[in-house]
């Protein structure tokens, strides 16, 4: 029995903090059972002797304290268990399928605090929080002590979290008909909601009633409004609302800052990110790490290498994750600006910070192919194998337009005859260069005949290369023609037939065949 107790205590203890995770709850279990481990009975370990010994009637205090904290830990951890096996089997009636949270209510009969949060928390996760309000209303009319500012704050806010902002407002009315008085906990939530929503004017609305209320609007009121401007691209009143701010005595804090900065570089408004970025610099606020990649995105956007490089090295040494999206973006300014090299020092440092991924590897490979570098394509190569990575598509397309550029037609054929062998499959932009080359003097035939035999131009078509390798060598003639080809045909004609790289090479050959008889 002590073992099953000890192992409940520890998966209650993890559910507890997971559902809890800021709640003095949590912070009570952690200290309770973290600290102070439970103890075991000095009887199991001393001798009969002894035990007899000290089973007289004279205890000394330390034993009796012991074996009262021992008894107490004991009936905690079978509350806890007990406590985990109501929850788990609340748990498993809310998951089956069609579920009626006001009836398990009802057939429990009640709910502790504990019990009914998660029962929120899960209408939300399960995308049913239209049914949170009803739950709340029968839950609170079991005890008239759970109608309280605390309760009606949480589930106002929940509600609006959902965008349930009819919901959350009725909330609000039966507070003020209980007589419960409302705070900046309950008018914050229902000013954000409206807000994200783009409604202003009921925004505003209620900004006025909590003024009339006595309440003293802080920079959560604020920053609400102005998250809500800037995602309706309201930039001018955002501007008016930090007037607004500072006039009614509330000073912007680093919060309201990182948002009006990273607001403005989605707008590209970029004087204007700037401005409030060297505000920041100068009070010396916390640039949160959002910040620096909204501004980071909004320089790759412009092409403006000189400060994105700035905003980058901050974010490398503060070891930010960097989303693969955003890293093709630094990555194609370099490539539009013919800086070939960087690429190189790009995959280098996210390396070194992040570890080796494919993107990585791509833009390594890609800096010595741009600069036509046989000898550092080898050594990418070469490392590539030390790291035993696997060839892909991508890294074969990037070697081969390399050799095709540099009319290196002994390594293409070497390389085509290896593609099996690294388990790597044709996709279009590979028969593209293919055909590119024999436009240039490279026979082919053989390779084509080849892949048509192993089954790989029976494939629906498909574009498996990373786009980097089109931001960096565009598509070529063969892919072009594709496209001109393709789209001249009657949609129709488009969709009646399952393009397969065999057909698709038909077509073009066809439309090559007539344009230069017409040109004979």
């Amino acid at each position: 029995m002590e073992n099953l107790v000890t192992q409940s205590h520890t998966h209650l203890l993890h559910l507890h903090l997971h559902l809890h995770p800021k709640c003095r709850i949590a912070k009570a279990w952690n200290t309770l059972f973290l600290v102070a481990p439970l103890r075991k009975p000095f009887a199991k370990f001393l001798s009969l002797t002894t035990q007899v010994r000290r089973s007289s009637i004279n205890f000394s205090p330390t034993d009796t304290f012991q074996d009262s904290t021992s008894v107490k830990h004991k009936t905690l951890l079978v509350e806890t268990y007990h406590e985990h096996r109501r929850l788990k089997t609340l748990l498993q009636k809310l998951q089956k399928r069609h579920s009626s949270p006001l009836q398990i209510l009802s057939e429990d009969g009640d709910w502790s605090k504990d019990h009914f949060w998660t029962v929120v928390r899960f209408l939300k996760h399960a995308s049913r929080s239209k049914e949170i309000l009803q739950v709340f209303d029968m839950w609170k009319s079991i005890e008239e002590s759970r109608i309280n500012e605390l309760n009606f704050n949480k589930i106002i806010c929940a509600l609006s979290e959902e965008g349930m902002m009819e919901e959350a407002v009725s909330a609000l009315q039966e507070m003020k008909i209980h007589e419960l008085k409302p705070s900046l906990e309950t008018y914050n939530p229902i000013i954000q909601g409206y807000s994200l929503e783009g409604k202003f004017n009921d925004a505003l609305h209620y900004l006025g009633e909590m003024k009339a209320f006595g309440l003293v609007p802080d920079t959560e009121t604020y920053d609400s409004l102005i998250q809500g401007y800037g995602k309706f691209k309201m930039y001018d009143e955002m501007g008016m609302c930090v007037k607004k701010m500072e006039l009614d005595g509330c000073s912007p804090d680093h919060i309201t800052y990182n948002i009006l900065i990273r607001e403005y570089s989605k707008g590209g408004l970029l004087q204007r990110m700037e401005r409030v970025y060297q505000r920041m610099l100068s009070k010396r606020m916390l640039l949160q790490s959002s910040t620096l990649v909204a501004m980071l995105e909004a320089y790759a956007r412009f092409g403006i290498v000189i400060k994105m490089e700035k905003i980058y090295r901050k974010l490398l040494s503060s070891e930010t994750p960097l989303k693969d999206n955003l890293i093709r973006k630094l990555a194609e300014v370099y490539i539009g600006n013919y800086m070939y090299s960087r690429l190189e020092d790009l995959g280098l440092d996210l390396r070194s910070t992040f570890g080796g991924t494919e993107l990585i590897w791509y833009l390594r490979l890609l800096s010595y192919a741009c600069l036509l570098s046989r000898k550092g394509m080898d050594i990418i190569l070469q490392e590539m194998q030390e790291a035993k990575v696997h060839w892909n598509v991508t890294v074969a397309n990037i070697i081969m337009v390399a050799y095709v550029k540099m009319n290196d037609f002994t390594r293409l054929r070497i390389l085509l005859s290896q593609l099996p062998t690294h388990r790597v499959k044709p996709d279009i932009v590979t028969i593209g260069i293919l055909f590119d080359a024999t436009r240039m003097g490279f026979d082919g035939s053989g390779v084509l005949e080849t892949w048509r035999r192993m089954g790989y131009l029976y494939r629906v078509v498909e574009i498996e290369t990373d786009p980097l390798f089109l931001a960096a060598f565009g598509k070529g003639h063969f892919l072009k023609t594709c496209e001109e080809v393709y789209s001249s045909l009657h949609p129709k004609d488009r969709e009646k037939k399952t393009w397969t790289y065999d057909s698709l090479i038909d077509l073009v050959s066809e439309h090559i065949e007539g344009y230069k008889k017409q040109q004979s």
